[in-house]
């Protein structure tokens, strides 16, 4: 159709057959499948006395999985480690997706004034009403459990705002946590007033959802290979529902990333520049590897209190002395869990090399994965012992913060 107000004709992306055909696809699949009525329902059928005493997940994936402390455990005990993990990996995924929310909401802004983009808002629309209903099915699971075993939160957290330190338990502090709320809100201001940094962000949000798909993926396994999926324990179905909500979110962010910022001008230095910086985080965020909990890449010096916690708790009631010497052998020996843990991250780092193949203004640290590259198992010991000499010479505990308004279902 003619431009009847003899403008000059924008690049559309609807000039770009093939690509909005693969958007819609995805689109119109991900509304047909949408899990949202099934995540509900079954966060609302969750009592913890009714799948207290099964697996929710394979045994591998257990908190503190081959460590002296999982060797040592009675199978009550491996039980509860294994819901533990659930409990830890998904109170992450809760940070994570909490600031998905915000940035497909500032990147729709900074897409929906191009021509022909109504499409992929409309897809961000309805990804972030899927984040709602994981964040609301997670937070209930994980809180129920920690009231009943503990009283108290231990990896629960009240709800935080998107521009909280992603990485619950990171290598931080007050200045790099100011300075990181900063970047975080300069982001979003820059991506909702330009098209570039808009797509751009799914570079970001497809790499660090490779890392997700890697590990929830063996956790979806444990319901479909599950010999009753109709009686299987809620938090397993609820990983498998999650699972499908989150193939269809990594193929937009890929499509976004690698096919429709093409469609686009060429970025300029200073929009290279900040997507470089983005894809940095990123690395930052993913550069330890966590002996505690395979597949999320927490700083464990910042999660010995937290473990202290539950060496302590009813749980294993350890005396002082004996959670210590725990924490000393579960975190500055070699073990079958840290090699396992460190398998996982090396898996990552080169999945993100292989997504970024096609992202021809990253920079050569940022395809490299240089950042993650530095960590090996010498430096993670190193780094455990020197950090557990010096936690040890004061108490390791945190304010005691109890579980608010949770029925113990």
């Amino acid at each position: 159709m003619n431009n009847i107000f003899n403008e000059p004709k924008p690049n559309t992306l609807l000039e770009h057959e093939k690509i909005y055909r693969k958007l819609q696809l995805n689109y119109h699949r991900n509304k047909q499948q949408d899990q949202t009525a099934l995540i509900d329902q079954a966060a609302s059928a969750f009592y913890y006395s009714n799948c207290q005493q099964e697996y929710w997940n394979p045994e591998e994936f257990s908190l503190l999985y081959g460590t002296p402390l999982w060797d040592q455990s009675t199978p009550s005990q491996r039980l509860i480690l294994n819901h533990l993990y659930w409990v830890a990996y998904y109170s992450q995924i809760i940070s994570a997706e909490i600031a998905t929310i915000l940035f497909n909401q500032t990147s729709a802004a900074g897409l929906y004034a191009q021509e022909d983009f109504r499409l992929v808002c409309d897809m961000l629309d309805l990804e972030s009403a899927q984040e709602r209903a994981h964040i609301n099915a997670f937070k209930t699971i994980s809180e129920q459990v920690e009231a009943a075993l503990f009283g108290k939160r231990i990896f629960t957290y009240p709800m935080r705002g998107p521009y909280t330190e992603t990485m619950v338990y990171a290598d931080t502090n007050s200045l790099k946590t100011w300075w990181k709320q900063l970047q975080l809100r300069c982001f979003g201001m820059l991506s909702s007033g330009n098209t570039f940094l808009a797509c751009q962000y799914f570079t970001v949000r497809g790499v660090r959802t490779l890392n997700g798909k890697l590990v929830q993926h063996k956790l979806s396994q444990y319901y479909q290979n599950h010999s009753d999926q109709e009686n299987a324990p809620i938090p397993a179905k609820i990983s498998y529902y999650h699972f499908l909500d989150e193939s269809f979110h990594f193929n937009s962010s890929t499509l976004l990333s690698h096919e429709v910022v093409n469609c686009l001008k060429k970025p300029t230095q200073f929009e290279t520049f900040v997507a470089n910086l983005g894809l940095r985080g990123c690395q930052k965020d993913h550069a330890h590897f966590s002996v505690a909990i395979n597949g999320i890449f927490w700083y464990d010096p910042a999660l010995y209190s937290a473990i202290y916690e539950l060496l302590r708790s009813p749980v294993f009631a350890m005396s002082d002395p004996d959670a210590k010497q725990m924490m000393q052998d579960c975190f500055t020996q070699e073990t079958a869990g840290l090699h396992r843990s460190y398998q996982t991250h090396q898996e990552a780092r080169a999945s993100y090399q292989v997504y970024l193949e096609k992202v021809d203004y990253a920079w050569k640290s940022n395809r490299e994965m240089s950042i993650m590259a530095a960590s090996s198992i010498p430096r993670y010991l190193a780094t455990q012992k020197k950090a557990l000499s010096r936690d040890f010479a004061a108490p390791l505990s945190r304010p005691n913060r109890p579980l608010m308004q949770v029925a113990v279902r």
